[in-house]
């Protein structure tokens, strides 16, 4: 099992008691918690993530200009116009 360290959350009211409604029966509120920051952690390394993806399409963008688009080239090649035998 995972090592756990023990601290004190101050909750407001409403949201506590949103909390405690929404729950399972059988999970515990520390469950609850624990799995909401884990989401919330993958949600913000997704963020991360798309946010220095957009800044590298940017730079390779200014860097290179922008690029044709492909689609036609590759409805080409899927209907075997230019392709080699």
């Amino acid at each position: 099992m995972e090592n756990r360290e023990a601290i004190t959350i101050r909750f407001p009211t409403g949201l506590l008691t949103s909390a405690r409604e929404v729950k399972a029966a059988r999970e515990s509120l520390n469950d609850l918690v624990v799995e909401a920051v884990h989401r919330e952690i993958r949600r913000r390394q997704g963020l991360d993530a798309h946010t220095s993806i957009v800044q590298l399409r940017e730079q390779i963008r200014a860097r290179t200009g922008p690029h044709p688009d492909a689609g036609p080239l590759i409805r080409a090649l899927r209907e075997g116009d230019e392709r080699r035998a």
